[in-house]
């Protein structure tokens, strides 16, 4: 492999010469110059996409454990009295005329008595750490783009996740619980963002969609662990469940810290090229040759070098860059409503849980599939729009009343699920593409937080139909449906080139523009 001088010369050489603001037609992009340093896609580059990506795991496990912590368990009549039966309300019932079909600490709602409590109480958990999710997201959301980078990010979040997890098992009522629950929201905040963007800037723009996948792929193996190991410590304490997915979460943030490598895009953004260029070798084929062509980003590294939400001040400043962040965060809500609540109403089916929560997460499976094999062929803008379409449909006939239809329910439902974890893959894929380098970490990130944000009410809404009838199936269709109609507004980015500064995205904004104008005209 040769010398890496000649490398930095050529990027020291753009400082000293007159150079007009880089244009993809005119200058290769960072994206190009990358691809030819490292190839268009290698073994080294998968390992380090497969091991970032394997931080899904834990982040699904830790975002739906409640669905069986937190579950409802089932009861049984110990006496023969008339007015108790499957189908009363056990607060109106004696205390001695019924009891738990298994020991109170499978739970926190039987260990704690929660059976009576209101659905504020008993929906807090998950709220709270849906909570925290969009809390930490807010706070943390640009660390990734200034400061600590994304492999620091995805080492800190995954950390601290894991503990925080593994301190919940120590919880004596609901309120220390709940309060860990916030606390392990915070800190998992960016760590799909930063894993899905470190993979992505691992690899050029040709295998950025499958490779971005890879990271959807790996939080379904995380989801559909979860009743795997929730049925095997079925008649154990509901704190062996965090103990089972704490643990490895600590061991594999060592694994990140040591062997992953920090994106070379990120570094050079930042003026960080010795570095750049290290990563750039340890990650090429043995073989492949290396060239650098001169690319402008100066002026941007020295944007981006202020306090930590400069990112967000340049979102926000920019009229196109707001618009789309607003646009693409009203649809995240809505799939977030549906994504989130979806598998924590499981339990108000009359279904088995554990076979409604596995299918749940086998769906996921072929979704994934799904974006990886067509992604390069999907139109982004159009997809987004029917797969929310879809989702809001049968999720309002998940809804309908009748013996027909209580049979059909599991199936509408997983349609729906389906649809809303496709709509998931393809609006954050698309949000990475409508962003350059300098703030599109920030800008996933917040649209990730909008998407936690219709999770925050999705757990009060499912104890809400458990206790007093409402249907939170035709709320969560009704939302992802009227906010997946936003996607019309939005540039379509397929194909397209991947941007590093503001000055290259506004330019292909305005040339867009442009072109309308004169088809117009």
């Amino acid at each position: 492999m040769a010398d890496s001088t000649p490398l930095l010369y050529q990027l020291n050489s753009v400082k000293s010469e007159s150079i007009p603001p880089p244009l993809e037609k005119h200058h290769p992009s960072l994206d190009s110059t990358i691809e030819r340093c490292i190839g268009d896609f290698g073994w080294a580059q998968f390992l380090q996409a497969l091991l970032v990506s394997s931080a899904w795991i834990f982040d699904a496990q830790q975002t739906f454990i409640t669905v069986f912590t937190d579950a409802h368990p089932a009861w049984h009549c110990t006496s023969n009295q008339l007015d108790c039966n499957s189908a009363s309300n056990i607060c109106n019932l004696q205390k001695n005329s019924w009891a738990w079909n298994f020991p109170a600490y499978t739970s926190i709602i039987s260990e704690w008595n929660l059976e009576c409590a209101t659905s504020i109480i008993t929906g807090l958990p998950a709220s709270s750490f849906f909570l925290g999710c969009l809390v930490g997201g807010l706070v943390l959301a640009t660390l990734a783009d200034s400061s600590l980078g994304r492999k620091n990010m995805l080492f800190l979040s995954c950390l601290t996740m894991s503990l925080s997890s593994f301190l919940t098992v120590f919880s004596t009522n609901i309120w220390v619980y709940s309060a860990l629950k916030l606390v392990c929201g915070f800190c998992r905040a960016t760590i799909g963002t930063s894993a899905l963007v470190l993979t992505i800037e691992l690899v050029g723009k040709r295998w950025r969609g499958q490779v971005g996948v890879i990271g959807f792929f790996c939080f379904t193996i995380g989801f559909l662990s979860l009743p795997a190991i929730a049925y095997l410590n079925r008649l154990s304490s509901w704190r062996s469940l965090y103990l089972w997915t704490s643990i490895p979460g600590i061991l594999y943030s060592l694994l990140v810290h040591f062997i992953v490598r920090e994106s070379p895009r990120w570094l050079l953004v930042r003026g960080r090229k010795e570095e750049a260029v290290a990563t750039l070798k340890s990650i090429a084929p043995p073989n492949h040759s290396w060239s650098f062509s001169e690319v402008s980003f100066e002026q941007e590294m020295s944007n981006n070098n202020g306090n930590v939400y400069s990112t967000i001040k340049m979102l926000v400043q920019k009229r196109w860059a707001f618009r789309r962040l607003l646009l693409v965060m009203v649809i995240g809500f809505g799939i977030g409503m549906v994504y989130y609540g979806m598998p924590l109403g499981l339990g108000n089916l009359s279904f088995n849980l554990y076979l409604s929560v596995t299918l749940n997460a086998l769906s996921e499976i072929p979704s994934s599939m799904f974006t990886i094999l067509l992604i390069g062929k999907l139109n982004r803008k159009l997809s987004v729009l029917a797969f929310t379409t879809l989702s809001g449909i049968f999720s309002i006939m998940c809804a309908l009343k009748g013996e027909v239809w209580t049979r059909l329910q599991i199936g509408l439902e997983l349609v729906s699920f389906f649809s809303a974890c496709t709509a998931f893959s393809i609006l954050l894929i698309f949000t990475i593409e409508l962003f350059p380098t300098c703030v599109r970490n920030s800008a996933t990130s917040l649209v990730r937080q909008a998407i936690v944000f219709g999770g925050v009410f999705s757990p009060m809404l499912v104890t809400a139909e458990r206790r007093d009838g409402i249907s939170s199936y035709v709320v969560f269709g009704l939302v992802i449906g009227c906010c997946g109609l936003f996607a019309v507004c939005l540039p379509e980015t397929r194909g397209r080139t991947l941007f590093d500064t503001m000055d290259e995205e506004e330019h292909k904004e305005k040339a867009a523009c442009n072109g309308v104008g004169d088809v117009l005209a």
